[in-house]
């Protein structure tokens, strides 16, 4: 199998087992070749930075082979440059998960490098600067749904379209929900109403009820105050529902990339349904 644009390669002929993963070896063709492995596959939206770029490189440190999606192809090149370990691949596609046509193509390029798909960890999306409900614009709310919400369901659709139909059949998506599927933030309208959609209103519980009959597992995990980017405000001071500014504390990216790892090792007969991990200081219950 040769690599193509964006497609860095580690050698894969001696992977490393998953605990409590069966290791049943697939047939499997790629680019019309019969080809028999037993390296797990996994894709990740938003692998471009944060959380999605450390949830990649602990998936491929513990021998799956990852399939790295996100707008800008620079940022999944260099998360693949990062890559220590030589247990599996890393194949960049630039993707944008709001449109259906894109992330068709994504899983086409999927299928048509590795013959099957194990995990898909529905990771991409966006949140807008706090903005009261008021201002918010008809672009600015699109723009969060189409990114958090239709993503995440573009990205569940195809990946169940290629676990039922691939064999061994079934796999696991594991959704990335945020603790503020719970418990809202002031002035986060959008990003709060899409995060609870995917859990309150049910794109993991549908999942979940769906695709169990095709051995496909589906699992949420809501992160607080990870240490990323996006929450370096959260570090100089960040407003509460009481009026307040306060700094948070937040926790190093390590704790999310094991325990998404802690998910993706269990055999389907297994599902953490849902899992919270967040810095244990910060505002949560009661947002206090």
């Amino acid at each position: 199998m040769r690599p193509g644009p964006g497609d860095y390669t580690f050698g894969i002929e001696q992977p490393s087992c998953w605990p409590c993963q069966d290791q049943e070896s697939f047939r499997v063709y790629v680019d019309e070749k019969l080809v028999i492995t037993n390296v797990r596959i996994a894709l990740v939206t938003g692998a471009g930075s944060g959380i999605g770029r450390a949830v990649s490189l602990a998936l491929q440190s513990a021998g799956f082979s990852v399939v790295l999606a996100g707008r800008r192809a620079p940022e999944l090149e260099q998360t693949a440059s990062l890559a220590q370990s030589s247990e599996g691949r890393m194949l960049a596609v630039p993707t944008d998960v709001s449109k259906p046509e894109s992330v068709r193509a994504l899983f086409a390029r999927t299928k048509e490098a590795f013959g099957r798909l194990d995990l898909l960890f529905n990771n991409a999306g966006i949140i807008l600067p706090g903005i009261p409900m008021e201002d918010i614009t008809y672009e600015q709310w699109s723009a969060v749904v189409a990114v958090n919400l239709t993503g995440a369901f573009l990205c569940a659709q195809e990946a169940i379209k290629l676990m039922k139909a691939q064999h061994p059949r079934g796999g696991r998506i594991i959704n990335n929900g945020s603790i503020s599927a719970r418990v809202p933030r002031p002035n986060s309208a959008p990003y709060t109403a899409t995060k609870h959609a995917i859990t309150g209103l049910g794109l993991t519980k549908c999942i979940s009820l769906e695709g169990r009959k095709y051995d496909i597992a589906c699992g949420q995990i809501d992160i607080g105050n990870a240490a990323t980017q996006i929450t370096e405000r959260m570090a100089a001071g960040a407003p509460q529902a009481d009026g307040t500014t306060m700094i948070e504390p937040r926790m190093e990216l390590q704790h999310v990339s094991e325990a998404v790892l802690y998910m993706a090792s269990l055999p389907l007969g297994a599902n953490v349904q849902f899992m919270t991990v967040m810095a244990t200081k910060m505002p949560f219950i009661g947002r206090g």
